[in-house]
């Protein structure tokens, strides 16, 4: 089966798994995100779920199913019995809810087509609730068309920003390296998120099937503060976001963390921390090698020059 980031499935168990990633050589490697549960406040189906946060999930498959449990959870292909796509559940999702629907039908009157978005997140497992955000996607290239458009509807009042509240709940909820003004000097400018009818929402990136690409292993060989030119960012906006790099020895990095997703564009010089790794094509930061991040991040220099 063929799978991406953004895509989930269900197992016999009634587990429900987040795809976190584009190459499953030994299983589907994802992260649990609902079991069912009868006191379980997310109802679909006539069925009641509990929500996993990430270690809520890892405990619970240690404790029953740690065949699972390897650097993410790897599951089977053969214990699954329904997959979710965010393209094919995009339209009766946008039928039911006028706030998708506005969203799709902005991007189609910029020029992206139905096959090329799709919703993710708990609103296409139908266990969203009246207070849940929307997840957004937009396939390959056409996300930085539809990221134009999306600014272009907030010029003409169709989507709103984002008000200082939300964002101060953003940050509180990331607990980023860096100061709140400094997040949203480069939160501003990425143009990913809005509100639609009062409701939040993110515009995510899920890359084409044809540039996908299995990546090197890496060997950690300890922690690294770095400077350096990006010279390319086709994925910075992908999971894991990707920056390719001038710098004599660190050719890129992978930032495995929504926080810094996106944080620099080509030709900017950034400053960045994280664990270095040593691969068969040379060496790369990696970013987010925790859940929060502590005492890891990107930022923009040049972008934070130009805003003192």
């Amino acid at each position: 089966m063929n799978a991406r980031i953004r895509d989930f499935f269900e197992t016999k168990a009634g587990w429900i798994f987040a795809v976190s990633d584009y190459n499953h050589p030994e299983g589907l490697r994802s992260l649990l995100r609902y079991v069912p549960d009868v006191t379980g406040e997310r109802k679909a189906d006539g069925r009641c779920f509990r929500k996993m946060d990430f270690d809520q999930g890892f405990e619970f498959l240690k404790r029953v199913q740690p065949d699972y449990v390897h650097d993410l959870h790897v599951v089977p292909e053969s214990d699954v019995v329904r997959y979710y796509q965010p393209s094919e559940g995009l339209r009766s999702v946008a039928r039911k809810d006028p706030r998708v629907m506005k969203i799709a039908t902005i991007l189609q009157e910029g020029g992206v087509t139905w096959q090329e978005m799709g919703i993710t997140g708990s609103m296409l497992l139908g266990l969203n609730s009246p207070s849940s955000d929307i997840d957004f996607v937009v396939y390959g290239p056409m996300w930085w068309k539809a990221r134009a458009i999306v600014a272009r509807a907030k010029a003409r009042g169709l989507i709103e920003d984002l008000d200082e509240l939300t964002w101060k709940k953003i940050y509180s909820k990331r607990k980023p390296e860096i100061s709140f003004e400094e997040f949203m000097t480069h939160e501003k400018r990425k143009g990913n998120r809005g509100m639609i009818d009062g409701t939040y929402f993110d515009l995510l990136f899920t890359r084409d099937w044809n540039q996908i690409c299995p990546q090197p292993p890496g060997r950690p060989i300890g922690q690294s503060l770095i400077e350096a030119k990006v010279i390319e960012a086709e994925f910075a906006f992908d999971s894991p976001a990707i920056f390719h790099l001038d710098h004599p020895e660190v050719r890129e990095i992978f930032c495995f963390t929504h926080t810094y997703a996106g944080q620099a564009l080509p030709g900017e010089m950034i400053e960045a921390k994280g664990v270095l790794e040593e691969t068969d094509q040379g060496q790369r930061l990696v970013v987010g090698t925790t859940r929060e991040a502590r005492g890891e991040w990107i930022r923009s220099l040049t972008l934070l020059e130009g805003a003192t």
